[in-house]
């Protein structure tokens, strides 16, 4: 049975206008596309004697309308929620935990459970899951004088130096400095843990992470991947499109972007695989995103909600989902009803997707994650050495925890 955790901390005081219906309802909160999904599927249906009612909230504020509303006692019944956000929303106790359904987690891929699971209680229960993928150019490639996407980093080097003699516009990868995803999914790869000791400290100055990380930068100070500011993004798909970069890092939403963007003549020639890795014999590993429904604390119409869930979560309604958004569905019993649609290409998610890790489950996770981004861009722009940038990532990432140490210090530890 489909059993949802509440997720909502903080958010918008939306609700509550003056003209009191006098009909019952449930509310959901719903963000982006998928909020116009639901509203096109479920709102305004009578379900239990209660009418639908979907919100849409923009997915810019949606984390602070998420956090007021909880504050102000004015949350829905149920709440889509970034898969980041569980651990904070469920520490502050906004979010209805129930036991484990095994029977459903068996059926969810790994790091999507592992993202809803908080102190061994099931928080909130994925809906879409994503990943990141490569993204690439297969005649450029070809060109370059590999019949193959890259299996190793060495191998990603490699071909990257030998696109950038096909001419002096040619670069290997797109890499945006603002998004953490590929640094992170790098860091899993080659073992590392990016907090330590029960996520008290951080973790950055590990050999593991070292090694990522000095990679990672390395494909900007070798040329590999252009540095131009926040403005180097803005025509990805044009710039794709004319073989500016042959490599890109990026998620799901874009297979149908990149279907209605690219060229006609370019459609046969753009593919997905999993991510290089460190050793030929590494598992691929990627950072796991996506979305979950939860079910909120303060909600006295859970018995609804969870129906309203069941039906959101059903095989049918998960197909419709992928249909209308490209969202992938958490559930892997579902994937062969939709899987023929692109089959090569959703391959590399399909697989991807398997050994794709959560972030840490706390609720300081996007503080460092910004930290992050922040010293690896002074690397970038070469005002830092990577040691120092790492010993100052460590220290800040330390203080920001120093909260959670001293609750922890507090809190018996269980058996």
């Amino acid at each position: 049975m489909w059993t949802l955790a509440v997720a909502v901390t903080l958010g918008a005081v939306i609700g509550c206008q003056s003209g009191e219906q006098h009909e019952p309802t449930l509310r959901i909160w719903a963000m982006g596309k998928e909020a116009e999904f639901l509203i096109s599927r479920i709102h305004g249906i009578v379900l239990d004697g209660r009418r639908v009612e979907v919100q849409r909230i923009p997915w810019s504020a949606a984390h602070e309308k998420l956090l007021t509303a909880f504050v102000a006692g004015t949350l829905p019944d149920v709440i889509q929620m970034g898969s980041t956000w569980i651990p904070e929303f469920a520490a502050v106790g906004a979010l209805h935990c129930t036991e484990v359904d095994e029977e459903v987690v068996q059926d969810i891929f790994p790091g999507a459970v592992a993202a809803n699971l908080v102190d061994h209680r099931w928080c909130g229960t994925p809906w879409y899951v994503d990943t990141r993928v490569l993204f690439y150019r297969r005649d450029l490639l070809s060109r370059a004088g590999f019949s193959l996407p890259p299996r190793t980093w060495d191998d990603w080097r490699q071909a990257m130096r030998q696109i950038k003699q096909l001419g002096p516009q040619h670069y290997g990868l797109l890499l945006p400095l603002d998004d953490w995803h590929l640094l992170v999914a790098l860091a899993f790869q080659a073992g590392a843990d990016l907090l330590r000791d029960r996520d008290q400290y951080g973790n950055f100055q590990s050999p593991e992470f070292r090694r990522a990380f000095s990679f990672y930068v390395s494909l900007f100070h070798d040329g590999l991947a252009p540095f131009e500011g926040p403005g180097q993004v803005a025509n990805v798909y044009q710039d794709f499109a004319a073989g500016l970069f042959t490599f890109y890092v990026t998620g799901p939403w874009n297979l149908g972007e990149f279907r209605r963007r690219l060229p006609a003549a370019l459609q046969s020639e753009w593919a997905t695989a999993v991510l290089p890795t460190p050793e030929v014999d590494s598992p691929s590993v990627s950072v796991m995103g996506g979305a979950s429904l939860a079910i909120t604390a303060a909600s006295d119409k859970r018995a609804a909600a969870r129906r309203l869930l069941q039906r959101l979560l059903s095989p049918d309604e998960l197909v419709h989902l992928y249909h209308a958004t490209g969202d992938l569905p958490a559930r892997r019993s579902v994937w062969h009803r939709f899987s023929e649609h692109d089959p090569l290409r959703l391959a590399a998610f399909r697989e991807q997707l398997e050994q794709a890790r959560s972030t840490p489950k706390i609720p300081e996770w996007e503080r460092i994650a910004g930290l992050l981004t922040r010293y690896t861009e002074l690397v970038v722009r070469r005002q830092l050495a990577v040691d120092a940038a790492l010993a100052r990532l460590d220290e800040e990432t330390d203080r920001v925890l120093a909260k959670r140490r001293w609750l922890l210090q507090r809190t018996p530890t269980r058996p």
